[in-house]
């Protein structure tokens, strides 16, 4: 287990505290509509953190071709119509770029600054020069209104229970999913950016927005800046 990270309930947890399990009942919700709108239709898509495939798959039903990649062979087993590719984002190595790189489920926030700079480079590496980087942000009070929790209307409850300081600008968040059936729980470190400590972020790997596709800002377009 990844230090900081914690999960518990039935099933295989991964390195972060994702349960397989947990992830494989959760729906899509909007978002693969929102990458849809985003994009060009039949777009080359890598999905960098595509879990089970909750995204992947809505995707490939409307037309699009998905390279998924995962750290956790787990989670992978689970996507089915997509080329997959199991290993961390960070170190991915290919000799191809794509229309579409898309990184959701808040990675882009995770704890280990380092690592976020190294996820952001893969996402530059792997654009190509008229392509796009979607990215998901947590919204802008993720770390502060809480406790709080949702009651999805396939029947189960989400709560965010709380987000602790534990090291400079990084918060322990601890989050539950009650089922009829089951119960799980993650522990996660998660660092809160500023939209101008986003953005300042993206530049740094040679990204910038092109336009919040979202009200609350949680979905992004980045696009590639030109090289002199």
């Amino acid at each position: 287990m990844r230090e900081g990270h914690q999960g518990t309930g039935p099933g295989a947890i991964t390195p972060d505290g994702c349960a397989v399990e947990l992830y494989s009942r959760l729906p899509a919700g909007p978002e693969p509509g929102i990458v849809a709108a985003a994009v060009p239709g039949g777009a080359r898509i890598l999905e960098l953190g595509s879990g089970v495939g909750r995204m992947t798959h809505p995707l490939l039903e409307r037309g699009f071709s998905v390279t998924a990649v995962d750290e956790s062979a787990e989670m992978l087993a689970h996507v089915r119509g997509a080329r997959t590719i199991c290993g961390p984002i960070e170190h991915l190595d290919l000799d191809e770029r794509f229309d579409v790189v898309m990184m959701a489920s808040f990675l882009v926030h995770t704890g280990d600054a380092e690592v976020r700079r190294g996820l952001l480079r893969t996402c530059a590496r792997y654009v190509a020069d008229d392509g796009c980087v979607l990215i998901q942000r947590e919204g802008a009070d993720y770390h502060t209104d809480l406790p709080r929790e949702r009651v999805d209307p396939s029947g189960f409850t989400v709560r965010i229970v709380s987000a602790d300081p534990v090291a400079d600008g990084v918060n322990s968040v601890r989050a539950e999913y009650e089922f009829p059936d089951a119960v799980w729980t993650q522990t996660f470190l998660a660092r809160p950016l500023t939209k101008e400590q986003f953005e300042q972020a993206l530049a740094e790997a040679g990204l910038r927005v092109d336009r919040y596709l979202t009200d609350d800002g949680t979905w992004v377009r980045a696009i590639p800046v030109p090289q002199e």
